[in-house]
């Protein structure tokens, strides 16, 4: 029920509003994704997460961390890091979706995309 001048307004709503939005585009796009895919919250005991977590039947999974802001630092990535030293050959990506323009690869398989990477199949990390 948020209007855009109230969501302007109300900036602390921003980031739920557009993690709820990117979690809620992922499940629709799972629906006709070749690859079956469980959407998931992550967790830890200590306190490390990750907003959606997608897992294939084969225990596959890629993390998704989404940011409100328009840049990104090695920081947003504690969460994934995390999941991707627990999970090994598991681990096939971590995503941090952001406000920004660029395509930014942080490491081996971890990589800050703009959000319209949702839409945009040219949107990929700059080698």
């Amino acid at each position: 029920g948020l209007s855009l001048t109230r969501l302007q307004e109300r900036r602390e709503a921003t980031g739920p509003f557009l993690e709820n939005f990117v979690a809620m585009e992922l499940r629709k796009q799972s629906t006709w994704s070749e690859r079956r895919v469980s959407v998931f919250h992550f967790r830890a005991l200590k306190g490390d997460e990750v907003d959606l977590v997608l897992e294939d039947a084969a225990g596959e999974v890629v993390g998704i961390e989404v940011k409100a802001g328009a840049s990104v630092t090695s920081s947003d990535f504690k969460g994934l890091r995390f999941m991707k030293d627990a999970l090994g050959v598991r681990f096939r990506r971590g995503i941090v979706l952001y406000m920004g323009e660029q395509s930014v690869p942080f490491g081996e398989k971890l990589v800050a995309l703009p959000v319209n990477a949702l839409w945009e199949v040219s949107a990929k990390p700059k080698r």
